[in-house]
């Protein structure tokens, strides 16, 4: 198998996706997908390209078996959400589409009982108009940081906002803080003052990020004299830069990522017969991004960049052990491997590729993938 010719190859290093699995429920489209005890929750997304009601299915895939099953329960009705795991057991749905407007709601599932939940807005609490297309990363078992721009049912804002999501299982209730900076230099200030993390108000200083929509969000470890966590945003604009929507110091984040040594050594011999560039992709969008130890995975997604051909299947691996970190790009012309509206999932040292339109843009795939290198 080493050996063997694969049209993932690339500088004597090849990568493909490897089918494992098959199933109609799977079969979907800006969905989200979160692990939980070894078995993926897919929630919402849409079933077919050009569909304008979201799905209100939550589907149950085990790896091991290789099975998915369907909740009986129906949850609300979404696509283009994102979704964070709380307290090991509940799993909060943010924002999102819900076929007719862009909410900033949170909708629960209690994964014990099989039960959605509605957690009710703090009343001290001054939430956005509404997201899609955002992003929401887990920094502690009641802090969530999301990133998007606001809209209604037909707008979004011009420029993008941070905020920080803070739940309380044992109340069902949430609150939100709008985070924002001047500069660069007071972000990096603020980062470290607990009186800006006032739960009860929002607070604007006339900073915004950049407008970005169908982006991605990591959390990676930081080196150097300074070592500690960054959360960096990929894509969903022109920039070909990444953005920091977050930073903290040694010992401040306590979520621990997935071990994945085997994995976390192919990608570094693959880097090693790539060529590393100071600049990532540009205008990519609803692509899959995953953190492996010190990389960033990025898979697939919409390039802006052209009119026809638009969904990709590239692989970008983002390398934070060098200073500046470096980009590596690694294409591929297996055409079936295109996706768009997908996502990856890490468990148990592979990398799952789970859902997403293919080549046409309309045709949801039942398949789920492994990440699988030739190195």
């Amino acid at each position: 198998m080493a050996g063997a010719e694969s049209p993932g190859r690339v500088r004597g290093s090849a990568w493909t996706w490897r089918p494992v699995a098959r199933d109609a429920l799977l079969a979907r489209a800006f969905h989200s997908c979160t692990e939980l005890q070894g078995r993926f929750y897919l929630v919402g997304g849409l079933l077919e390209g050009g569909a304008r009601m979201p799905s209100s299915d939550t589907v149950i895939f085990d790896p091991t078996r290789g099975q998915a099953v369907q909740l009986p329960a129906q949850g609300p009705l979404r696509s283009h959400h994102d979704a964070a795991l709380v307290g090991g057991r509940w799993l909060c749905v943010v924002g999102g589409w819900d076929g007719s407007r862009r909410l900033a709601t949170v909708s629960v599932l209690d994964t014990e009982s099989g039960v959605w939940e509605v957690w009710k807005a703090n009343p001290s609490s001054c939430p956005p108009a509404g997201l899609s297309s955002h992003t929401c990363t887990r920094l502690s078992d009641r802090e969530l940081r999301v990133s998007g721009r606001e809209g209604g049912t037909r707008t979004q804002r011009r420029y993008g906002s941070i905020y920080t999501l803070k739940l309380d299982h044992s109340t069902r209730t949430y609150w939100a803080l709008w985070q924002s900076w001047k500069t660069f230099e007071s972000f990096q200030k603020t980062q470290l003052r607990p009186e800006f993390l006032c739960a009860n108000s929002y607070k604007e200083e006339g900073y915004h990020t950049v407008s970005r929509s169908g982006h991605s969000a990591a959390l990676l470890p930081t080196t150097g004299p300074h070592p500690g966590h960054q959360l960096l945003l990929f894509g969903g604009c022109n920039s070909v830069e990444p953005e920091v929507a977050g930073q903290w110091s040694h010992g401040k984040i306590k979520e621990e990522t997935p071990v994945a040594p085997r994995l976390v050594e192919q990608l570094a011999r693959l880097v090693s017969s790539g060529q590393g560039l100071q600049q990532g992709p540009q205008s990519l969008r609803h692509h899959s991004c995953s953190v492996v130890g010190p990389f960033a995975v990025l898979f697939g997604g919409e390039t802006l960049t052209r009119a026809r051909d638009t969904i990709c299947n590239d692989l970008y691996i983002y390398d934070t052990r060098t200073s500046p970190p470096q980009w590596f790009h690694f294409p591929c012309p297996d055409r079936g491997l295109k996706r768009v509206g997908h996502r990856t999932c890490l468990w148990n040292d592979q990398l799952y590729l789970v859902g997403g339109f293919g080549e046409d843009g309309r045709t949801a795939s039942p398949q789920v993938c492994i990440l699988e290198l030739f190195v």
